[in-house]
């Protein structure tokens, strides 16, 4: 009984910080994607599973020409050349499985947004306006579309979210 019980109090957690580094169980906060390495669970010794890939890497700059695929994990504008000129994106908001964004060209505005594992959004700039649409999606390329750029964001696990430019 007695070992029962010293294994039941050995496997309790006791404070939210080991060494003066908080853990990462219950709700992870922004800071959590800011860390180099460490495992889903938290484990900071073992090497963190690799985020989706993404073609440019987190390189905004290759987006100028309409035609991109980067990781994002902190606020930042993207522009890129749109149907009617230049545009951007505005990532808004980012967290774990979370994604908020603005994009302008011309005249137009569009706003998207999603939250949940696996979602995302498609947004589509044509000349004369633009189209949205929220939920479950792909990391893939999305498919070119004559006349327009089509616009993928989705949401990552780990607060990394992955975006697509497709303008051929």
């Amino acid at each position: 009984m007695t070992v029962l019980a010293a294994l039941t109090v050995a496997g309790c957690g006791g404070s939210d910080t080991t060494d003066g580094v908080p853990s990462h169980r219950g709700n992870p906060s922004a800071s959590r994607s800011a860390q180099p390495s460490g495992s889903p669970s938290g484990d900071l010794g073992a090497p963190a599973k690799p985020p989706v890939p993404a073609a440019d890497g987190r390189d905004v700059g290759a987006c100028a020409d309409g035609d991109c695929a980067i990781a994002v994990s902190e606020r930042v504008t993207v522009g890129f050349k749109g149907p009617a000129g230049p545009a951007t994106l505005t990532v808004n908001e980012i967290g774990p499985n979370k994604i908020t964004y603005t994009v302008r060209s011309g005249n137009n505005r569009s706003q998207g947004g999603a939250s949940g594992p696996g979602q995302g959004c498609v947004t589509v700039l044509r000349d004369h306006g633009s189209s949205n649409s929220c939920g479950r999606v792909s990391t893939t390329r999305p498919a070119a579309q004559p006349g327009a750029v089509v616009i993928l964001m989705a949401a990552g696990e780990d607060g990394t979210a992955i975006l697509h430019i497709v303008s051929r």
